[in-house]
Formats: structure tokens, sequence, C-alpha cells
């Protein structure tokens, strides 16, 4: 049932324009709105496939109406409804993003031919919108135990925000896939993501990566490059390891965080970024503002919403199913048979002490899938992965 709804001030032309639509296809249903007010707040309360909107109206014309739509529900297509003296305007709503527009009075074939495209190309961009929407294969997040649902649900709730999230968790448990979840299920999804490890670039250039430098700034600095924050706008920047982040770097986050805007190292010049900033640490950050590593005003813009993810030894539920996964996934890796685990191996498994979290346990199905035998089993597991 495709849903259109008819913004037209006049009745006369709505009610042929309702019967045209209601008699081509009985799965259509047709409402109507008698001014451009009435047709926004309809819009607001109600999903619609299609609008058909009349230009020259009162209280709201159709240019207005459009660009209203356009930030409330940009994925809905707008068909103009045009006289003869506004075929000009009508051209130039094409522009702000109107689907296309109908002369009056309307020719029958032209008008549900423009519907039909319409309705086809609404269906599609809902299809894509969900298929970006899903997270990708190599960032799927395994598990089904409570720590891991309550993720996952925050996941839906924060995802479409631009809240910023840090993420705390101990080493290998997986905090870069909340990260991606994050984004790939927001708004900011066809963005860029871009990633920065703050503990792998020495102190001295973390500056210089983060927002740039101009030519001359410092010995190497052999022309203009832009930083990640630039390389982020209109995406999301993923600052890994926040804690590891020198204080001079972490005052020129604070600015970008504040003023939207960053300098690149050597120039006074503004650079406007709009970007979400997602974090994660491995470290106890109040305790690093305790000792004066880290600055507490950062943390505080930095940790809007909270997620900790838990040590797999905090999960071990989820063991069964994370082996099955990455003996699936390394398998098809290695271009080998897939090998499936004995019960007593995934018992042996589940009990041991992984301190190196899901990191270490995919390290050891891997060596498992390359040692072990057709099925792994409890003295592969003694022989291969004894800890």
């Amino acid at each position: 049932m495709s849903k259109i709804l008819i913004i037209e001030d006049e009745a006369a032309i709505r009610r042929v324009l309702v019967k045209i639509l209601s008699e081509e296809n009985d799965s259509y249903q047709v409402e109507e709105a008698e001014d451009g007010l009435s047709g926004i707040e309809k819009i607001k309360k109600e999903d619609y496939d299609l609008v058909l909107c009349d230009i020259k109206m009162p209280k709201m014309d159709g240019v207005e109406v459009l660009e209203a739509v356009k930030k409330i529900k940009p994925e809905v297509p707008m068909v103009m409804i045009s006289g003869h003296g506004d075929l000009d305007t009508a051209v130039n709503t094409m522009r702000l993003g109107a689907f296309d527009y109908i002369s009056k009075p309307p020719d029958l074939n032209r008008l549900l031919n423009t519907v039909r495209i319409a309705l086809d190309r609404k269906e599609l961009v809902v299809e894509n919108t969900r298929l970006k929407k899903k997270v990708s294969k190599n960032y799927e997040m395994i598990g089904e135990s409570d720590g891991i649902s309550r993720i996952k649900e925050m996941i839906d709730k924060v995802a479409p925000t631009d809240a910023r999230v840090l993420i705390t968790g101990p080493n290998g448990t997986g905090k870069e896939l909340v990260a991606h979840w994050l984004h790939q299920k927001g708004e900011r999804s066809k963005g860029p993501m871009i990633e920065v490890n703050c503990a792998a670039i020495p102190s001295e250039l973390i500056e210089s990566e983060l927002f740039g430098h101009v030519k001359g700034a410092f010995t190497s600095a052999n022309k203009d490059r832009a930083g990640k924050f630039e390389a982020a706008n209109g995406g999301t920047i993923f600052l890994d390891e926040v804690g590891d982040m020198s204080l001079s770097a972490q005052a020129k986050v604070l600015r970008a965080l504040q003023e939207s805007k960053v300098q690149r190292v050597g120039s006074d010049k503004d650079i406007k970024v709009n970007v979400r900033v997602i974090a994660a640490t491995n470290k106890d950050l109040k305790k690093e503002i305790e000792d004066g590593k880290f600055r507490e005003d950062l943390y505080h813009r930095l940790a809007v919403i909270l997620i900790k993810v838990p040590a797999l030894n905090d999960r071990r539920e989820d063991i069964p199913l994370l082996i099955e996964y990455f003996s699936d996934k390394i398998s098809k890796e290695q271009g080998t048979a897939n090998k499936s685990f004995s019960d007593k191996a995934v018992k042996l498994l589940q009990n041991y002490d992984w301190t190196g979290n899901i990191r270490e346990l995919r390290n050891v199905i891997e060596r498992l899938i390359i040692l072990g035998g057709k099925e792994v089993s409890e003295s592969d597991v003694k022989s291969f992965a004894s800890k």
C-alpha cells in the first residue's frame, strides 16, 4: 500500500487528483491537505511515500513546504503542481530537491507515469538506506550475553544521534566494533569514518596527524596536509586509545569539540569541521585525571554517553558462538574446509583465563584450525592452545 498526500488549496483539483489516483491503483492510499501548514503537520505525524504539492497556496507556498519537508523527511519524493505562471518557479524547485513538476490542468498519462516513477524511486531509497544501516560483516558483534545485549540496545538508541560516545574496556574486547556499529547504524553512515590510533602516533606528530599542517610548519613539512578531523568532515572520527594523547593535543581536541573548527599546525586560519567524535580507551580516565595526565574538561566533552565493553572472562557464555564464528571466518580466509569443535574442546576453551580477550581467542582458534584434527578435540586444545 503506497501512501500519497495531496497538498492543494483548490478543492476541485484535489478531488480530481484523488479520483485519478484511486481509480488507477487500488493500492494507493490517498490523503488530502488544504494548505501547506496542514500538509506539514500531516507529514510530521505520518509516513508518506509521495507528496503532490501545489506551488501557489495561502499561509505557506509550495516552495516553503518543499524546503520544510527536505529538512524533516528528506527521503520523501515531492512532485510540485504548477499553474502556467508558476513554471519558472517549478523548474527552480527541482534545484531544491523536488522530484518533478506537473502543470495544471494535469495530463492524465504524465501524472500517473510521474507517480509510478517517484514511488519506485522511494522504494529504492528506502532499501538503500536499510542496506547502509546493516552493519558490515567485517564488524559483526557476536554474542547473546546480557552485557553484549545491553551494548546492542544502547547502540540502537545512540547511533541515530550525534552524541559523543566514550567506549571503555580492556584491550582486545572489541571497542572498535562498537565504534563501527555506532557509525554504520547512524545518520552519518554515508560519510567517512576516520580512525586514529592515538597510542601508535608519536606525541610530537599527533597534532599534525589530527589537525594537519602547512608547508614549513616543521622540518619535514614539505607541503600542506589536511588532518584527520578535516578528512572526517560530514562523518565520524574515532579516537582510539584517546587516553594516550598528549596534553597539548588534548587542548586542541577540546577546542575542536567546543567550536567545531581546527587550525593546522603552523597556521592561524580556522577551518570549520562537522564531525561526530567517538573515543575509546583501555585506561581509567578518572585516575588519569587525578594524576594530571588527562584533562577533566575534555573527559566530560567526550563522555556524553559511556559504553563499557566487558572482558571475555565476563561473558563466557558467548564463547561457543565466537568459536563457531571465527572457525567459519578463518576457514574461508585460509581456503580450507570448516572444522567443528567437540563439546569437550568448547568446554575447555570456555574455562580458560582469556587475559587477551577476543583477540587472543581468535588467534587460538586460528592455531587450532591449522594444527588440529578434522574435528578439533579436547587433546588438540591441550596441545595447541595451552595457556
